[in-house]
């Protein structure tokens, strides 16, 4: 198998290409990739949860807000802790361009599932997508990396566009499987944004060949028995993963073992932290990794956990929000009640509009731009704001009083900066501080830092009819802002772990 060493040369063509807007043309297929599996995602993702509580008499499951937000935690989480083997998987066997391709149509596969009127069917298409986004989403951004060589001054913008393509598909999403969800047919928005992922298949098909060789092989062993025994072992631990999956699936159907959302929900918590521990401890403790490679995964795990904790923020604007724009935000404007799901369209709007400032910000600053962990803790700091401003909002209207949809838009908009200061930043330093031959591993190591937050968001959504809404959001602002207080008293001793990775 080819070395790094040996395909450097082959990828020059590719990285010194400046026909998308000076970057890499394969950039743009990528762009246009993960924005439509971002228009299923968020399409899918902004009536998830509204589905999932609205009456049977009404299209809807009838579930009670505390399974909806179990479910609903539970799936999102699975996304992306599903990236972690999905990553391995790519640089084991697939290599990251296959694994996109497989994870683009097991996504459209499962949203088709949830068109069909079967409550087992709908559960059924919510695993296939999850196994989808774990392939196609840390490759993706793996790509991205590979198209740059190490140094390029335009990783960080290239990053900060492709991001920006994540959220035009985001912005599409919530106004068209928003409008068909709730006012046509619920299942029918799901087919809408399965139909979107089909269209981002073909694209990326069709645009391949701008990708030149980037991720088109798994990363290379140490020799060839090393590599066969590698793709061996790969292989052993994913037939193993699948039997386990497929017994547990066995005892749930025959009742051997009860399994409800809240049971599994629960467990996963479990097992997210399980998998952070052994993960770290590995990177950190475990041998054959040099000094400069532990100390550069020390400065992961700080950036992990100031990940998580924005994303349990953040993310709350699928579950939490979602049900604060339905039940309690006055949403006519002019006569006219939107539906719900559409505030979800503010903050990739918003992304769309100050994406490219941030990106100008960021080349503009040079030598003066804050570090990584800076720009996290500015991400803490809004996201904490973000809900600071709801829970003023809430507070002054108790006993089921409508809002001005405006406090949700300013809580969005604290959310969308936070944003912008953290989530490309780290998909960025990620591709740089992660050691080479497990770079798609540690993309989906990332990934897993979302997982946490979704899992976080979930729990916050089953508590919406328990706690006084202004004591829920309030809580979840003092966390944030306290964690980014605490973030910037380690800025300088993660910059020193990060070992001269700018």
């Amino acid at each position: 198998m080819a070395t790094p060493q040996d395909l450097a040369p082959a990828l020059d063509a590719t990285r010194a290409d400046r026909s998308f807007f000076g970057h890499p043309r394969g950039l743009a297929t990528l762009f246009f990739t993960e924005m439509w599996e971002r228009f299923s995602y968020y399409g899918m993702r902004a009536l998830l949860i509204l589905f999932m509580t609205a009456p049977a008499a009404a299209g809807g499951l009838g579930f009670g807000v505390a399974k909806a937000g179990a479910v609903y935690g539970l799936y999102t989480a699975m996304v992306y802790l599903l990236c972690l083997p999905g990553g391995w998987l790519a640089d084991r066997i697939l290599g990251q361009r296959r694994a996109v391709l497989y994870g683009g149509i097991l996504i459209a596969a499962g949203q088709f599932c949830l068109v069909a009127p079967s409550t087992t069917v709908f559960y059924a298409g919510l695993v296939v997508l999850m196994l989808g986004t774990g392939l196609l989403k840390p490759n993706a951004s793996t790509i991205v990396g590979q198209l740059y060589a190490a140094g390029d001054h335009r990783r960080d913008s290239g990053f900060s566009i492709f991001y920006m393509g994540i959220n035009v598909g985001a912005l599409i999403a919530p106004i068209a499987c928003g409008w068909v969800g709730e006012r046509i047919s619920w299942r029918l928005g799901f087919g809408l944004a399965g139909v979107g992922m089909l269209a981002g298949v073909i694209q990326y098909v069709l645009g391949g060949r701008y990708l030149g060789i980037a991720g088109l092989h798994p990363a290379a062993a140490e020799s060839p028995e090393a590599d066969r025994r590698q793709k061996r072992n790969a292989l052993s631990s994913a037939v193993a993963a699948l039997l386990l999956l497929g017994v547990v699936g066995a005892l749930a159907a025959t009742g051997v073992v009860e399994f409800t959302a809240e049971v599994i929900s629960n467990a996963l918590g479990v097992v997210l932290i399980v998998i952070c521990v052994a993960v770290f401890s590995w990177l950190i403790f475990g041998r054959g990794w040099s000094v400069t490679e532990r100390k550069r995964s020390a400065a992961i795990l700080v950036l992990f956990l100031a990940s998580a904790l924005f994303w349990s923020m953040f993310e709350q604007a699928g579950s939490s929000l979602n049900l604060f724009a339905e039940r309690n935000t006055n949403r006519n404007v002019l006569g006219f009640e939107f539906p719900a799901s559409w505030f979800q369209f503010v903050q990739p709007a918003l992304i769309v509009l100050l994406a490219p400032v941030f990106a100008w910000l960021w080349a503009k600053m040079s030598d003066r731009e804050p570090s990584s962990p800076a720009k996290f803790s500015l991400g803490l700091l809004f996201g904490g704001a973000g809900f600071a401003v709801l829970a003023w909002g809430a507070w002054q209207a108790p006993g089921g009083v409508l809002v001005s949809l405006w406090w949700l838009n300013v809580t969005y908009l604290m959310h969308t900066i936070g944003e912008l200061c953290l989530s490309p930043v780290g998909l960025s330093a990620m591709t740089k501080l992660a050691p080479a031959r497990v770079a798609g591993f540690m993309m989906g190591l990332w990934f897993v830092s979302i997982s946490i937050g979704d899992y976080l968001a979930g729990k916050a959504a089953s508590l919406y009819e328990s706690l006084s809404l202004a004591h829920l959001f309030g809580t979840v602002a003092v966390f944030g802002i306290g964690a980014a207080v605490l973030l910037v008293l380690l800025i300088r001793p993660t910059v020193r772990l990060m070992s001269g990775v700018k």
